[in-house]
């Protein structure tokens, strides 16, 4: 059990907890010449076998407010400290607020320094503290009177923090393994050295872990968890770390950055969708206000977005955004707490809910119901994870990256691939990536997909097919290419589609002319008939007899002969050169020939043979190339299919 001191500044937190303890909290020489803590000490006192107990100091000083936001990472239960001859101070409020916003909820109330007042004033600072908890998590908190100097109330208070310890059930451990670095240092023989609290998963002496902010990697060479040597350690635990690897030194790993496990491959987050709560005694805030955020136990500067309105009044929750002007790590859950720079006061807290966040559409109603979603699920627990994909299920219409939100909530993958086939949802892995859908969405996916497909017939009868990718940017543009194109072998898989090389269509589906398109064919295939090796460009077609009086369309021209070379009636030799098929394959025969005779083909024989110019011969002799008819050999050709035209 992790027990935290909160209260005003000379309240005597650090005293208390010598007297509790016998240990000194208070370890840089400016705090002792001071009589101040500065920054979070820590002592671990023994207890019993199987018994772990520690204690966070954590500053009383509004200077070292960070201080105290950084030492209560990890903190499940609070030891709020109130001197009788000052009674509630500001920062003993403050303190209470932070408490609040980060979540902690279990905790005693310690009335020190009653050596000093009468029974009076302690009656009248005891109804204080009562008046300040009420309506909060701490309003039934038991409260100890103590004395530091003579020792009053302080074995009674031990007994029940013992006793607490004793009955502290063991946190389930969850997650990748992730540790906030509030300290740095190196030690001779050993190397780097940092610490912090685990806040999720377990690290084993010898494991990698990368550091999130510069994405180095590190071996952990020793560990010390609770300030005793051990092989490994796990969350809640105060875990002191020796690093070692090739890059690792003094000047890379800094206070504030993260420890995470190498699976834990969470990017670096700018922009933070959060959901907000304002203290009752801030002043209210108006959306794109500059904010200070604590987060972990880093200090951070940026403007706060407000999603469901302009201005967000005292007392009053609100999903909104972060938007930072340095990028952090952060998980589902995380909370953090929000400061006015300027004013130097608390406005307020937030709850990390998705990084990273699109760009467009953050107010639409769906995205706001995914984000209440979220803050729900923020516990992580399989229960709270079910029910967060079973609404994710629900308003996603294009799916759930699983991969996205594994790393958001630091879960297993196995455990969302587990609760979406729970939940009767779909889930398509591609490219080792996995989106789920549920059965309605997947089926309207489908229906989109054959919809589309039916029109493309419709509009482009000389089509074989779509090509896949062009279907899936018709059809399912919102998903990512991969997923789409599996979609659609899913559907050949069981028959609704047909496969033609690249292209898919509807099952019976024959590619031909529309009756207008036909027609117009009727009338050109003379032309380009007679034409022989020399066939008429499109623009001449355009302009000859027979179509120059209509003023036919060029483009319409060249669309029919094309939708024929779909059908394989026209070869389409260049842009605007279309030979007949029959054409071809005497072309073919000519090059064979002149193979015989020469053992390889020249252009310029070539262009003798079939009675052109020389540019149009070389077109010619490309597209063989190119069809693989051919082979280039310099500026000579040999056969390399002499059976692809009879």
């Amino acid at each position: 059990m992790i027990v935290g001191t909160a209260g005003h500044v000379d309240h005597g937190k650090t005293a208390l907890v010598q007297q509790l303890t016998g240990i000194d909290t208070d370890r840089l020489k400016e705090e002792k010449a001071r009589g101040l803590t500065i920054e979070p000490g820590f002592a671990y006192p023994e207890v019993a076998e199987g018994v772990e107990l520690g204690f966070v100091d954590v500053p009383g000083h509004v200077r070292f407010l960070h201080h105290m936001v950084a030492g209560s990472a990890g903190v499940d239960t609070v030891l709020l400290v109130v001197a009788a001859d000052d009674g509630v101070m500001p920062q003993t409020v403050e303190h209470l607020q932070i408490l609040s916003l980060l979540g902690l909820d279990r905790g005693l109330v310690a009335l020190t320094k009653v050596d000093r007042v009468d029974a009076a004033r302690r009656r009248q600072v005891r109804e204080e503290i009562a008046t300040l908890l009420a309506g909060t998590p701490l309003a039934e908190a038991p409260l100890h009177e103590v004395s530091s100097h003579t020792g009053e109330g302080v074995e009674v208070l031990r007994d029940r923090l013992w006793t607490l310890a004793a009955r502290q059930q063991a946190l389930a451990v969850r997650g990748h393994f992730r540790l906030a670095v509030d300290r740095v240092f190196t030690k001779r023989g050993a190397g780097v050295v940092v610490t912090g609290t685990a806040l999720a998963g377990r690290v084993n002496e010898g494991d990698t872990l990368r550091l999130a902010l510069s994405g180095h990697k590190a071996r952990v060479r020793g560990l010390r968890r609770q300030n005793r040597e051990s092989e490994w350690a796990h969350q809640g635990d105060r875990v002191a770390l020796n690093l070692a690897g090739s890059d690792i030194d003094r000047d890379l790993v800094q206070r504030g950055d993260w420890l995470v496990a190498e699976a834990l491959d969470t990017p670096l987050l700018r922009r933070l969708d959060v959901a907000l709560r304002l203290l009752d005694s801030a002043p209210s805030v108006k959306h794109w206000t500059p904010v200070q955020v604590h987060l972990g136990v880093g200090r951070h500067s940026g403007r706060l977005s407000l999603l469901e309105g302009q201005h967000l009044a005292p007392g009053e929750s609100m999903l909104g955004q972060l938007v930072l002007d340095e990028p952090v790590h952060a998980c589902l859950g995380d909370r953090c707490v929000i400061r006015d720079p300027a004013a130097g006061i608390t406005l307020g807290g937030a709850t990390m809910l998705e990084g990273d966040p699109p760009r467009r559409g953050q107010r639409r109603p769906e995205r706001l119901a995914w984000l209440a979603a979220l803050a729900k699920g923020a516990a992580a627990t399989p229960k709270d994870l079910q029910e967060l994909l079973e609404t994710g299920l629900r308003l996603h219409s294009t799916g759930i990256d699983l991969d996205a939100l594994a790393r958001n909530a630091n879960v297993e993958l196995t455990a969302l691939l587990d609760a979406v086939a729970t939940l009767g949802g779909e889930t398509l892995a591609s490219r080792g990536h996995f989106r789920a859908f549920s059965a309605e969405a997947m089926a309207a996916l489908e229906a989109r997909l054959l919809d589309t497909v039916a029109a493309n017939h419709e509009r482009e009868p000389s089509m074989l097919g779509t090509e896949r990718g062009r279907l899936t940017r018709q059809a399912v543009a919102q998903l990512p290419e991969a997923t789409g194109r599996q979609l659609i072998e899913r559907l050949v898989a069981c028959g609704k589609l047909v496969s033609h090389g690249p292209f898919v269509a509807l099952p019976g589906h024959q590619a031909s002319l529309g009756e207008e398109d036909e027609a117009l064919w009727r009338r050109l295939e003379p032309h380009i008939v007679a034409a022989g090796f020399q066939p008429p460009r499109v623009r001449d077609l355009a302009t000859s007899e027979g179509f120059a009086q209509e003023s036919l369309d060029e483009n319409r021209i060249r669309e029919v002969l094309i939708a024929c070379a779909r059908l394989g009636r026209l070869y389409q030799v260049r842009r605007d050169h279309f030979y007949p098929a029959a054409t071809v394959a005497e072309m073919a025969t000519l090059l064979q020939t002149l193979e015989r005779e020469h053992g390889r083909v020249r252009a310029a024989d070539f262009r003798d043979r079939i009675g052109t110019g020389r540019k149009l011969a070389i077109h010619i002799l490309e597209f063989f190339d190119k069809v693989g008819f051919t082979r280039r050999i310099g500026d000579e050709r040999v056969i390399r299919n002499a059976e692809m035209w009879p």
